[in-house]
């Protein structure tokens, strides 16, 4: 199952909010070529908003695992990071691209699109 979160984190109370597709559902939503996208944030984070808004700019969907204050997931995310406990950390297709300097950087050198599918 896939678990698609609005941007704020979900309270055990609030799971009715949660969307909840299966793989052959999510990938029939994405265009044939979008790779899966994720990226770890928090709520108030300027450089996860600023990484949020350019992905959300090339009209691409992704998922986000907002992790407020969850030690736990926050490990998870590191160790998929090779190390990296900085946020946002931005995957496509399980490849780890970086921060948000980083998406920056490979939109600037017109390397991005290409990634997204959307070259």
């Amino acid at each position: 199952m896939v678990w698609r979160f609005s941007q704020e984190r979900l309270s055990p109370t609030r799971l009715k909010d949660v969307k909840i597709e299966s793989k052959s559902q999510s990938k029939s939503a994405r265009t044939a070529m979008q790779p899966n996208i994720e990226i770890y944030t928090w709520r108030t984070c300027p450089f996860c908003i600023r990484a949020k808004a350019l992905l959300k700019s090339k009209g691409v969907e992704f998922t986000e695992h907002s992790i407020d204050g969850d030690e736990q997931a926050r490990a998870e995310m590191s160790q998929r990071a090779n190390g990296k406990r900085s946020l946002p950390q931005i995957f496509i297709d399980d490849t780890h691209i970086g921060g948000c300097d980083d998406l920056h950087d490979l939109d600037a050198h017109h390397k991005l699109d290409a990634l997204l599918g959307i070259a």
